[in-house]
């Protein structure tokens, strides 16, 4: 402090204490915290992006754009198909040709319902989930639909292959068919819980619904937002996983296509042994751990 404003200062120090009100300094924390802190989420900038960034929209875009664009080579390459051999019959070529999707966060947008988690700090519940579906409020992921036209303009039958239960099937139609997604019948939704003859369901996991599917159509292509709706994953532990995306690196950007989905998916419980029963705090401090800091 200047020497010539002491004077001035040690007065205001004076009368202040003695004034009844104080003006406010504007930059002041409130007087009393709010009695309660919501708890940082995971999840807030996976959903924040997926909502509200055009890098999500362009990727998404590109995505189906760069399928569109592949769909008549795949039509007519003679023995195209994008079934595993393991799950691929033979004389696959004769059948009508489809495309086999994943539904959510491949052709329609749940961000609102992970939106609802991040703002109540809530978790995935398959009740809420299932109230959600009921909803019919899902919006389509940019560029599915005009994928699905264009397929569907060629001939190509559209094959829904979901984790949503058979049980959500009326509901889940007519929002696809709201936001204009073709649906041709009940046969092309195969829901979780779909019985396929021949074989035993394991889980989530789609083999059996592909063979189902391969047995009725060539499947050109494939699109879905996880590892598991292309291939079966028989272990679920991170170095397996990246064997699976070893062995079928040449199918990306040809057979199958993936949309990115930073919200939730089969990639998250890699990080923390597969153990769902972990308490939050115990599972964040596991993914954590496996960050990679290159130090």
């Amino acid at each position: 402090m200047r020497p010539s404003l002491f004077p001035l200062a040690l007065a205001l120090a004076i009368a202040l204490p003695a004034c009844t009100t104080v003006a406010p300094v504007a930059d002041a924390p409130p007087a009393t915290a709010p009695a309660t802190a919501v708890a940082a989420d995971d999840n807030l900038n996976a959903v924040l992006w997926m909502q509200r960034s055009a890098e999500y929209r362009a990727t998404a875009l590109q995505t189906w754009r760069a399928a569109a664009a592949r769909l008549d080579d795949a039509l007519a390459t003679p023995g195209w198909d994008a079934v595993v051999p393991a799950e691929r019959p033979e004389a696959a070529s004769a059948r009508p040709p489809a495309v086999v999707v994943d539904v959510d966060e491949t052709v329609l947008d749940n961000s609102p319902y992970q939106a609802r988690l991040v703002a109540d700090g809530g978790e995935f519940d398959p009740a809420g989930w299932e109230a959600w579906v009921a909803e019919r409020r899902a919006r389509a992921i940019p560029g599915a639909v005009e994928f699905a036209r264009a397929a569907q303009a060629r001939g190509v039958t559209i094959v829904y292959i979901t984790n949503r239960t058979q049980a959500s099937a009326e509901a889940t139609i007519a929002n696809l068919r709201a936001v204009g997604m073709p649906v041709a019948g009940p046969e092309v939704f195969m829901g979780l819980g779909t019985v396929v003859e021949g074989c035993r369901q394991v889980g989530s996991e789609k083999d059996c619904r592909r063979q189902a599917a391969a047995r009725r159509w060539r499947v050109v292509m494939q699109v879905g937002d996880q590892l598991g709706d292309f291939v079966h994953i028989p272990d679920n532990a991170q170095a397996a996983r990246d064997g699976l995306m070893a062995a079928h690196d040449a199918w990306f950007g040809s057979r199958w296509w993936m949309l990115p989905n930073p919200s939730y998916g089969s990639w998250e419980p890699a990080a923390f042994g597969n153990d769902r029963r972990l308490p939050r705090d115990a599972r964040r401090a596991a993914k954590r751990a496996a960050l990679d800091t290159a130090r």
